[in-house]
């Protein structure tokens, strides 16, 4: 919260600045009288001037129609893809005698990762990357003998990677291929945005839920396998008379309100009636008309100017 306290502290600072007051070190009785006249009029709207509004990052946008999402939110956990894994076998027994990769190396199809001496023909040969990818798992050492069919090394091409999504209970029923998932990652709060590719016909056997699974590209490599995830899963979008950002939403006297700009600089406060919500938008039936100018950006600002004006009057 230090970020907002800041920011409420600067707007202050410009507010100041703005009215031109000055400090009268004598602090007589004009100066008083001065600033009880400053502080007249009603403590639920405030004044900002534009440039002052602008320079804060306030910004305004009139009510309107809109979307509400119907929305499920759903954990996961990323695998990588089937078919884009490759285990990397000793053709022949015997010692291994150069190895070239190591777990987390990117490799190029062809390249060379060890050599073996065969005790068939006393000779070296070459194990080669079938694919391009990551290798995931060495099972090699320098001077280890190895036999025929043993897997040296497992290599994957992440470049894409499954989100295999755990939907439980009555959820399942309204999670169908094709419609849009974002899906966030918990370490950094990095999101995707995807589209729900199938459901998997059976049951998690351990958590006895559906599987729902997406795909998702990972040219960065960060997402990656074995992390657990979270996603929003759209499954419908009703259209609404009147939405605001919930940006737009904060709560005073234990009630929601917005803040209405009216004319170039007055904020006044407008406690709405709020139906139903998304991740990102909130429907208002009461209080609020289409084309209102609302505070959608920095609306703390203008609340946090409000009360300090409401504190100074009392």
């Amino acid at each position: 919260m230090l970020h907002r306290w800041i920011a409420a502290m600067t707007l202050a600072a410009m507010l100041v600045a703005c009215t031109g007051a000055k400090e009268d070190t004598e602090r007589g009785e004009t100066a008083a009288a001065h600033e009880d006249e400053e502080h007249e009029g009603p403590s639920d709207r405030t004044a900002i001037p534009a440039k002052t509004a602008m320079e804060a990052g306030i910004r305004v946008a009139p009510a309107g129609r809109g979307e509400i999402a119907d929305e499920h939110e759903v954990q996961g956990l990323l695998t990588p893809v089937e078919g884009r894994i490759a285990q990397v076998m000793a053709r022949f027994p015997g010692p291994i005698r150069a190895l070239g990769v190591n777990v987390g190396d990117r490799v190029r199809a062809g390249q060379p990762l060890a050599t073996i001496e065969s005790n068939l023909s006393l000779t070296t040969y070459t194990v080669t990357a079938p694919i391009s990818g990551v290798v995931l798992s060495r099972n090699a050492a320098l001077g280890a003998v190895t036999g025929e069919g043993t897997a040296l090394f497992e290599i994957a091409d992440l470049s894409q990677v499954w989100v295999d999504l755990h939907v439980f209970g009555a959820d399942a029923q309204h999670i169908r291929a094709g419609v849009p998932v974002t899906v966030t990652r918990l370490s950094d709060g990095v999101t995707a945005e995807t589209t729900l590719e199938r459901v998997l016909p059976g049951t998690a056997t351990a958590s006895q839920s559906t599987v729902a699974r997406a795909t998702i590209e990972n040219a960065d490599g960060l997402w990656r396998p074995g992390s657990a995830v979270k996603a929003r899963v759209t499954v419908d979008r009703q259209p609404v008379a009147l939405v605001v950002p919930l940006t737009a939403l904060q709560s005073a006297d234990e009630q929601d309100v917005v803040y209405v700009r009216e004319g170039s600089d007055t904020y006044r406060v407008r406690p709405v009636k709020v139906g139903r919500r998304d991740a990102l938008r909130a429907e208002i039936l009461a209080g609020l008309k289409p084309g209102e100018q609302v505070v959608v950006e920095q609306s703390f600002l203008v609340k946090a100017d409000i009360e300090k004006s409401t504190v100074e009057e009392e």
